[in-house]
């Protein structure tokens, strides 16, 4: 069986937020960047234990980036993996990205390919849908348990009000999230182990993107905490009722 895991960096959760040029561009300096969580710690994760289940089974790794996202994929190398591969592109357009995996997939000829439910930073959830549609597989989205038996998978998923349990034959695109695996922390032996795995390094095949950033805005400063005594009941039911707009 073949694996493939798509792996992204993301800004990580403490950063300050900020943008350049007009509020068209995020300000990447002094960023720490991380593996986008949903990515590592379910999507990859469970992958990892699948391969530890069928020792045969092939972990590759793959991301759209520039240069600068591989220390994140030589992370996730750490993690498990037998081989990442990195596309040349720095793009945020979600089909672009998507196209540029599916590339990939269509090469590798993979039964499994995992996603995180989203990224933290742009919370999209449509690179999965997009790479099933664009491999003509089917797709399940918001996986919180899988399982395999030979070449049929049973997923649960997560839906309004509950969850729900499907059945699918590989190949097979799912996007995963928390409940799939439990996040794991690479050890010593896998982290000078990545340095030695092989990360390839593809040209992005022509795709004409669908979106562009027009813009940015960061979210209204909150407002000041509003304290009120406690003999005086009115003032809060006045503040709840004409400022708060509670009822």
């Amino acid at each position: 069986m073949k694996i493939l895991v798509c792996i992204s960096k993301t800004p990580d959760t403490t950063a300050k937020i900020a943008f350049t040029q007009n509020n068209t561009k995020f300000a990447a300096e002094g960023v720490q960047w991380i593996i986008n969580p949903y990515d590592e710690w379910y999507a990859l994760v469970r992958a990892i234990e699948l391969k530890e289940k069928d020792p045969s089974t092939v972990l590759h790794l793959v991301t759209v980036g520039a240069a600068d996202a591989e220390p994140i994929i030589r992370k996730a190398l750490a993690l498990g993996g037998d081989e990442a591969i990195r596309v040349n592109a720095d793009h945020h357009d979600s089909f672009y990205i998507a196209s540029q995996i599916a590339a990939i997939a269509k090469t590798g000829g993979y039964d499994l390919i995992f996603t995180g439910k989203e990224t933290i930073d742009y919370n999209g959830s449509s690179i999965g849908g997009m790479v099933a549609e664009l491999l003509d597989l089917p797709y399940i989205s918001l996986a919180v348990k899988f399982d395999l038996e030979g070449t049929t998978a049973t997923v649960v998923r997560e839906i309004e009000g509950g969850e729900e349990t499907d059945s699918v034959s590989l190949p097979v695109v799912v996007s995963c999230q928390k409940g799939v695996a439990e996040q794991r922390i690479p050890n010593m032996k896998g982290i000078m182990g990545a340095r030695t795995r092989p990360l390839k390094v593809v040209e992005p095949v022509a795709v004409e993107a669908l979106t562009s950033v027009v813009s940015f805005e960061l979210p209204p400063a909150k407002a000041g905490v509003r304290l009120v005594p406690a003999d005086n009941p009115e003032e809060l039911i006045r503040l709840l009722h004409e400022e708060a707009k509670a009822f």
